[in-house]
């Protein structure tokens, strides 16, 4: 037997003993998905794990994810086995930034995407996913908004709305860096294959896709499409869950750089000692939870989103 498999084992029977349960990103390593209850886009993720009886959420993704599940489950105790697994697109935005920007632009709504900062969420109207990002915009009755962090996000968002939407300058450094020549060439490559896109892409990245798409989105349209291969327009990361989901389809990474090296921090050893060591805890405090919470919940309650829980 090997240390992996020994380990794999060894982390199933302790999640049993603390009822836990085991959170894995569409980004992480193929070993942790293979041994997670769920796999997933983390507010999916986090909703789910909510609807559980468990006590206990290990979270293998970066530190906004860990956060989201604290703030749609107080009490339960959630566990994030690599503290240095952060988003560096999360970190492009503080709570003082937001601020300083609506004193420059005036008072308007406040569009945060999820992959935030639970502070940041604390000081925004309502959350989107990159899923429902349009459709969020779309909803609200103001006509001028601020919509954070992510500017590619924003840049579709805003090419699907009348709005005027004022755009937070940051950005996914894994998805922002891909290009259109890229993009070209492994069409070239591959000239049967579709081009699936994320919406944290550059627009002249997202202008050449044949679908612009969420993770999980992309899990749903390969397995829904006659096409037999496709273009991976997001973190290498998902080629391993579609390829697992469609095993007869061919899925081709866009570019071998777009690898998050946050998301690949967590190992099974991580895993093993947050959950024998009860450590590396995410806990966001209640002043901090319950404005989040609102502007999470705004998005839950707008009906025509219930089925886009994916970011």
């Amino acid at each position: 037997m090997t240390d992996d498999k020994f380990d794999a084992q060894e982390i199933r029977a302790l999640l049993k003993e603390r009822n836990a349960i085991l959170l894995a990103h569409n980004y992480q390593r193929p070993e942790i998905q293979d041994i997670a209850d769920l796999t997933g886009d983390s507010l999916d993720l986090s909703i789910k794990a909510a609807k559980t009886d468990a006590d206990v959420i290990v979270f293998c993704g970066v530190r906004f994810m860990a956060e989201t599940a604290s703030i749609v489950s107080p009490d339960k105790t959630v566990l994030m086995p690599r503290r240095d697994a952060g988003c560096p697109m999360a970190d492009m935005i503080t709570p003082e930034a937001l601020k300083a920007r609506l004193a420059e632009l005036g008072e308007m709504p406040v569009v945060t995407y999820v992959n935030s900062t639970a502070s940041v969420k604390a000081h925004s109207t309502i959350c989107c996913t990159s899923a429902n990002a349009v459709a969020v915009v779309n909803s609200l009755a103001e006509d001028e908004i601020l919509m954070t962090p992510d500017r590619n996000l924003c840049q579709y968002a805003a090419s699907k709305s009348a709005k005027r939407i004022h755009c937070w300058d940051g950005y996914c450094p894994i998805h922002d860096q891909l290009s259109a020549e890229e993009v070209l060439n492994a069409k070239a490559a591959h000239p049967d294959a579709l081009f699936m896109a994320h919406p944290e892409c550059r627009p002249e990245v997202l202008a050449l896709a044949d679908a612009v798409l969420s993770t999980s989105g992309m899990l749903n349209f390969a397995k829904d499409s006659d096409n037999e291969s496709f273009i991976v327009g997001t973190e290498e990361g998902l080629v391993y869950p579609l390829q697992k989901a469609n095993p007869n389809k061919s899925f081709y990474r866009a570019s071998e750089s777009m690898v998050c090296e946050d998301m690949k921090r967590t190992t099974f050893g991580d895993v093993l000692r947050a959950i024998t060591d009860m450590t590396c805890e995410v806990k966001v405090p209640e002043k901090v939870r319950k404005p989040a919470a609102k502007a999470v919940e705004r998005m839950l309650q707008l009906s025509s989103l219930r089925s886009q829980l994916v970011e």
